[in-house]
């Protein structure tokens, strides 16, 4: 072989192993997150990370009365999900209204309100993730998400295979994520609404997975409890953070009350809805009508997010009280706080997940 041929033919297998390597270890392509604690300028530099370089932060501005545009620089893409949860003393929602790639950057807008729709600025959490390719290790980790909106606008499924919605009634639907499937409820699962028309809000309502799939069903409604057609991210994670990252980061947790009658401490069961990455057991106590600590040891860095999403049938919602905290190396949440209406609702399930960038 000649040199010139011999140097195409380096070329290629180079630009081949670069195509594919991503594509093994692109778990997640881009991601972003965010404690939103201002309406205009730069967020609290301690609760939020993403995939761009040291560079740039995130930047918010406001828009029409409990609007805010969040611009995660650097990361702008077509296919990812979002996730919002309102960080309040009252019982207010935060939806996404809408996400769309502008130039580099990704901008996603949140809308919050109180019970009831009248809107208003409460601090709240925001992620935004977008996968493509497999997990690679360990083999037990699974992750996916999908984006609804009146038909899939944007899914992943770590398994490769093709994740499906179905509509079982008004704002009811059956989310199936085929190959990351377990014997038993395993890993965590964070829904939030996603609608431009109105105020809306999304829950787990049941969970029965089986070993060829999660089976997740998901109910919608408005601002006054009433069911209703929404779109809705829906991200399932095992093993993996939120935005599906595995090792690094060290330092995730995730757990499922389930039962929330129980006083606590206690940890939740099976302990795989209860997974800590350091191997340590999470703890959930109540701290309140309505409010539950959750406690999670050996994982508590900066920086770091918290998500949260209720569980069950009904119109119950749940929010975070207040800004998380570490202490030590734990993660205290104080607290998740749920809510029947306007009025806070003791022994509601909720799933909540913490990630940190380390």
């Amino acid at each position: 072989m000649s040199r010139l041929p011999r140097i195409l033919f380096s070329l290629v297998l180079v630009l081949g192993l670069v195509q594919v390597a991503p594509a093994q270890a692109a778990v997640p392509n881009r991601w972003g997150y965010a404690f939103v604690n201002v309406s205009a300028g730069v967020p609290v530099l301690s609760h939020q990370a993403g995939s761009w370089s040291g560079a740039f932060n995130v930047t918010v501005t406001p828009g029409v009365p409990g609007e805010t545009f969040v611009r995660f620089p650097q990361i702008g893409g077509p296919r990812g999900v979002v996730h919002v949860t309102a960080v309040a003393t009252t019982p207010h929602i935060c939806q996404a209204w809408k996400w769309t790639p502008v130039l580099p950057d990704e901008v996603v807008t949140v809308r919050c309100h109180a019970f009831g729709g009248a809107p208003a600025f409460v601090p709240f959490t925001v992620s935004y993730s977008e996968s493509s390719g497999s997990i690679v290790a360990p083999a037990t980790a699974r992750f996916g998400y999908v984006h609804y909106n009146a038909g899939i606008a944007s899914q992943y499924n770590s398994a490769g295979a093709i994740n499906s919605v179905t509509v079982l009634g008004v704002g009811w639907y059956k989310v199936v994520l085929p190959g990351l499937g377990s014997a038993a409820q395993a890993g965590n699962l964070q829904v939030t609404a996603q609608n431009d028309t109105a105020p809306a809000r999304c829950k787990v309502s049941a969970w029965a997975p089986v070993p060829g799939a999660q089976q997740v069903e998901v109910r919608c409604f408005n601002a006054v409890n009433a069911p209703q057609h929404s779109g809705f991210s829906l991200t399932y994670q095992k093993e993996r953070n939120l935005v599906g990252r595995g090792l690094p980061p060290a330092n995730f947790a995730y757990t499922f009350d389930n039962v929330p009658a129980n006083p606590g401490p206690y940890a939740p069961v099976p302990a795989d809805v209860n997974y800590n990455s350091q191997g340590m057991v999470n703890t959930v106590r109540v701290a309140g009508l309505g409010l539950r600590l959750v406690t999670f040891p050996r994982v508590g860095f900066l920086m770091d997010h918290v998500q949260v999403t209720a569980f069950g049938p009904g119109p119950e919602h749940c929010n975070l009280q207040s800004l998380w905290a570490t202490s030590g190396g734990t993660a205290f949440v104080r607290n998740v706080a749920c809510y029947s209406g306007a009025a806070p609702i003791a022994n509601q399930a909720s799933f909540v997940t913490y990630t940190s960038t380390q």
